[in-house]
């Protein structure tokens, strides 16, 4: 099974920018839709942003205009582009497929804090 191995989160100033890497395994190129999500301390994990094989992409509201979700098929990666970071974007980030089908990694964290 393709496991997953996230990277690129830190500690940030509010309105930073931080850019995460995911790694997979195995291929990717015939997943078709790929997630990025997030789980702050005390709350329910959350779906941030999707992409599709084709490059289609969706995202949460509360991050629409501010980060990208992309892919590279050819190296396995799916990668977060966070750009004007809030506190509130404060969370552990994880990838995985959508829905989620696959073992869980252990995330990276994110902090956005002065």
């Amino acid at each position: 099974q393709v496991t997953l191995v996230e990277s690129g989160g830190g500690l940030v100033q509010p309105g930073g920018s931080l850019r995460l890497s995911c790694a997979a395994s195995g291929s990717i190129s015939r997943i078709y839709a790929m997630a990025w999500y997030r789980q702050a301390p005390g709350k329910q994990r959350e779906l941030v942003a999707v992409i599709s094989s084709g490059t289609v992409t969706n995202y949460a509201n509360s991050v629409k205009g501010r980060f990208t979700i992309s892919r590279d098929n050819a190296k396995n990666t799916v990668y977060l582009q966070m750009n004007s970071l809030k506190p509130e974007d404060t969370a552990v980030y994880y990838c995985n497929t959508r829905p989620s089908s696959l073992a869980w990694g252990q995330g990276t964290q994110v902090t956005v804090s002065s």
